[in-house]
Protein backbone atom coordinates (compact mmCIF):
# COMPACT_ATOMS: atom_id res chain seq x y z
CA UNK A 1 0.00 0.00 0.00
CA UNK A 2 2.82 2.38 0.90
CA UNK A 3 4.57 1.58 -2.39
CA UNK A 4 1.38 2.37 -4.35
CA UNK A 5 1.00 5.71 -2.56
CA UNK A 6 4.67 6.49 -3.31
CA UNK A 7 3.96 5.73 -7.00
CA UNK A 8 1.09 8.26 -6.96
CA UNK A 9 3.36 10.90 -5.37
CA UNK A 10 6.06 10.25 -8.00
CA UNK A 11 3.48 10.45 -10.81
CA UNK A 12 2.20 13.73 -9.38
CA UNK A 13 5.74 15.12 -9.19
CA UNK A 14 6.49 14.12 -12.80
CA UNK A 15 3.27 15.51 -14.32
CA UNK A 16 0.31 16.35 -12.06
CA UNK A 17 -1.86 17.56 -14.96
CA UNK A 18 -1.39 14.35 -16.93
CA UNK A 19 -2.15 12.26 -13.82
CA UNK A 20 -5.41 14.16 -13.30
CA UNK A 21 -6.34 13.66 -16.97
CA UNK A 22 -5.69 9.90 -16.73
CA UNK A 23 -7.87 9.57 -13.63
CA UNK A 24 -10.68 11.52 -15.34
CA UNK A 25 -10.21 9.90 -18.79
CA UNK A 26 -13.47 7.86 -18.64
CA UNK A 27 -15.31 11.18 -18.33
CA UNK A 28 -13.26 12.99 -21.00
CA UNK A 29 -12.69 11.38 -24.41
CA UNK A 30 -10.58 14.39 -25.52
CA UNK A 31 -7.74 13.06 -23.37
CA UNK A 32 -7.68 9.82 -25.37
CA UNK A 33 -7.42 11.77 -28.65
CA UNK A 34 -4.57 13.86 -27.20
CA UNK A 35 -2.82 10.73 -25.93
CA UNK A 36 -3.16 9.08 -29.37
CA UNK A 37 -1.45 12.03 -31.04
CA UNK A 38 1.36 12.07 -28.47
CA UNK A 39 4.49 10.17 -29.54
CA UNK A 40 6.19 9.71 -26.16
CA UNK A 41 8.00 6.43 -25.60
CA UNK A 42 6.63 3.64 -23.44
CA UNK A 43 9.88 3.98 -21.46
CA UNK A 44 9.41 7.63 -20.43
CA UNK A 45 9.40 8.11 -16.65
CA UNK A 46 5.66 8.81 -16.30
CA UNK A 47 4.53 5.79 -18.35
CA UNK A 48 7.03 3.49 -16.63
CA UNK A 49 5.87 4.43 -13.12
CA UNK A 50 2.23 4.20 -14.24
CA UNK A 51 2.87 0.74 -15.68
CA UNK A 52 4.47 -0.45 -12.40
CA UNK A 53 1.54 1.07 -10.45
CA UNK A 54 -1.01 -0.71 -12.68
CA UNK A 55 0.85 -4.02 -12.45
CA UNK A 56 1.00 -3.87 -8.64
CA UNK A 57 -2.72 -3.00 -8.42
CA UNK A 58 -3.76 -5.91 -10.67
CA UNK A 59 -1.36 -8.24 -8.82
CA UNK A 60 -2.76 -7.14 -5.45
CA UNK A 61 -6.32 -7.71 -6.71
CA UNK A 62 -5.44 -11.24 -7.91
CA UNK A 63 -3.59 -11.91 -4.64
CA UNK A 64 -6.66 -10.89 -2.60
CA UNK A 65 -8.84 -13.01 -4.87
CA UNK A 66 -6.66 -16.13 -4.43
CA UNK A 67 -6.32 -15.74 -0.65
CA UNK A 68 -10.10 -15.24 -0.31
CA UNK A 69 -11.39 -18.00 -2.61
CA UNK A 70 -8.59 -20.60 -2.78
CA UNK A 71 -8.39 -22.32 0.61
CA UNK A 72 -4.93 -23.87 0.17
CA UNK A 73 -3.31 -20.69 -1.21
CA UNK A 74 -0.23 -19.31 0.56
CA UNK A 75 -0.33 -15.84 2.04
CA UNK A 76 2.70 -13.58 2.31
CA UNK A 77 5.09 -11.48 0.29
CA UNK A 78 6.58 -14.42 -1.65
CA UNK A 79 3.12 -15.45 -2.84
CA UNK A 80 2.35 -11.86 -3.87
CA UNK A 81 5.71 -11.48 -5.63
CA UNK A 82 5.06 -14.66 -7.63
CA UNK A 83 1.72 -13.22 -8.78
CA UNK A 84 3.38 -9.87 -9.53
CA UNK A 85 6.07 -11.57 -11.65
CA UNK A 86 3.47 -13.46 -13.69
CA UNK A 87 1.28 -10.34 -14.19
CA UNK A 88 4.30 -8.18 -15.08
CA UNK A 89 5.53 -10.75 -17.63
CA UNK A 90 1.99 -11.13 -18.97
CA UNK A 91 1.57 -7.37 -19.58
CA UNK A 92 5.01 -7.02 -21.18
CA UNK A 93 4.50 -10.05 -23.44
CA UNK A 94 0.95 -8.99 -24.38
CA UNK A 95 2.02 -5.44 -25.22
CA UNK A 96 4.98 -6.60 -27.33
CA UNK A 97 2.86 -9.18 -29.15
CA UNK A 98 0.19 -6.55 -29.90
CA UNK A 99 2.87 -4.18 -31.24
CA UNK A 100 4.45 -6.92 -33.33
CA UNK A 101 1.19 -8.10 -34.90
CA UNK A 102 -0.16 -4.61 -35.60
CA UNK A 103 3.17 -3.75 -37.25
CA UNK A 104 3.28 -7.04 -39.20
CA UNK A 105 -0.25 -6.64 -40.56
CA UNK A 106 0.23 -2.86 -41.06
CA UNK A 107 -2.81 -1.93 -38.98
CA UNK A 108 -1.08 0.39 -36.46
CA UNK A 109 -3.12 3.42 -37.51
CA UNK A 110 -6.44 1.59 -37.29
CA UNK A 111 -5.74 0.05 -33.88
CA UNK A 112 -3.67 2.81 -32.25
CA UNK A 113 -6.71 4.69 -30.93
CA UNK A 114 -8.34 1.44 -29.75
CA UNK A 115 -5.22 0.26 -27.87
CA UNK A 116 -4.70 3.74 -26.34
CA UNK A 117 -8.34 3.77 -25.18
CA UNK A 118 -7.97 0.33 -23.66
CA UNK A 119 -4.85 1.18 -21.65
CA UNK A 120 -6.06 4.65 -20.61
CA UNK A 121 -9.26 3.23 -19.13
CA UNK A 122 -7.36 0.41 -17.45
CA UNK A 123 -5.07 2.98 -15.82
CA UNK A 124 -8.09 5.05 -14.73
CA UNK A 125 -9.90 2.15 -13.06
CA UNK A 126 -6.65 1.12 -11.31
CA UNK A 127 -6.99 4.23 -9.12
CA UNK A 128 -10.56 3.29 -8.19
CA UNK A 129 -9.46 -0.27 -7.43
CA UNK A 130 -6.75 1.18 -5.14
CA UNK A 131 -9.41 3.08 -3.19
CA UNK A 132 -11.49 -0.09 -2.80
CA UNK A 133 -8.35 -2.05 -1.77
CA UNK A 134 -7.65 0.52 0.96
CA UNK A 135 -11.28 0.41 2.16
CA UNK A 136 -11.29 -3.42 2.34
CA UNK A 137 -7.82 -3.60 3.91
CA UNK A 138 -8.51 -1.08 6.69
CA UNK A 139 -12.19 -1.66 7.47
CA UNK A 140 -14.53 -4.48 8.34
CA UNK A 141 -15.92 -4.66 4.79
CA UNK A 142 -15.60 -8.13 3.22
CA UNK A 143 -13.17 -8.79 0.36
CA UNK A 144 -16.13 -9.83 -1.79
CA UNK A 145 -16.99 -6.10 -2.07
CA UNK A 146 -13.61 -5.57 -3.73
CA UNK A 147 -14.23 -8.32 -6.29
CA UNK A 148 -17.75 -7.21 -7.21
CA UNK A 149 -16.69 -3.56 -7.39
CA UNK A 150 -13.71 -4.48 -9.60
CA UNK A 151 -15.91 -6.63 -11.86
CA UNK A 152 -18.32 -3.68 -12.30
CA UNK A 153 -15.36 -1.39 -13.13
CA UNK A 154 -14.00 -3.83 -15.74
CA UNK A 155 -17.48 -4.17 -17.27
CA UNK A 156 -17.83 -0.36 -17.33
CA UNK A 157 -14.41 -0.15 -19.03
CA UNK A 158 -15.50 -2.65 -21.68
CA UNK A 159 -18.72 -0.69 -22.38
CA UNK A 160 -16.73 2.56 -22.68
CA UNK A 161 -14.20 0.99 -25.06
CA UNK A 162 -16.96 -0.40 -27.30
CA UNK A 163 -18.95 2.86 -27.29
CA UNK A 164 -15.93 5.04 -28.17
CA UNK A 165 -14.64 2.64 -30.83
CA UNK A 166 -18.03 1.56 -32.22
CA UNK A 167 -17.25 2.68 -35.79
CA UNK A 168 -14.06 0.62 -35.92
CA UNK A 169 -15.61 -2.36 -34.12
CA UNK A 170 -18.81 -2.64 -36.14
CA UNK A 171 -17.13 -1.98 -39.50
CA UNK A 172 -14.66 -4.80 -38.80
CA UNK A 173 -16.67 -6.96 -36.40
CA UNK A 174 -15.12 -10.28 -37.44
CA UNK A 175 -11.58 -8.97 -36.85
CA UNK A 176 -12.63 -7.40 -33.57
CA UNK A 177 -13.99 -10.74 -32.33
CA UNK A 178 -10.70 -12.40 -33.36
CA UNK A 179 -8.80 -9.65 -31.53
CA UNK A 180 -10.86 -10.12 -28.36
CA UNK A 181 -10.33 -13.90 -28.46
CA UNK A 182 -6.60 -13.68 -29.21
CA UNK A 183 -5.58 -10.76 -26.99
CA UNK A 184 -8.16 -10.53 -24.23
CA UNK A 185 -9.70 -13.94 -23.53
CA UNK A 186 -6.93 -16.43 -24.43
CA UNK A 187 -4.20 -14.60 -22.43
CA UNK A 188 -6.48 -14.55 -19.37
CA UNK A 189 -6.92 -18.34 -19.59
CA UNK A 190 -3.13 -18.74 -19.94
CA UNK A 191 -2.57 -16.42 -16.95
CA UNK A 192 -5.15 -18.36 -14.92
CA UNK A 193 -3.45 -21.68 -15.75
CA UNK A 194 -0.01 -20.29 -14.87
CA UNK A 195 -1.20 -19.05 -11.48
CA UNK A 196 -3.38 -21.99 -10.44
Amino acid sequence: MVFLLICIVVLKKIDATRLKKIILSPLNSNYIEHETEETSSFFDAFKSVLFIFLTVIISFLIYKLTTYYVTESNEGFFSFFKIFSVVFSFFILKRNLEQLLTFTFKIEKELHFFVTTKFSYLNAIAFLILISLIIVEFSAISSSFLFYFSAILFLFRFVLIVSINKNLIFSKLFYFILYICAFEIAPLFILFKLMF
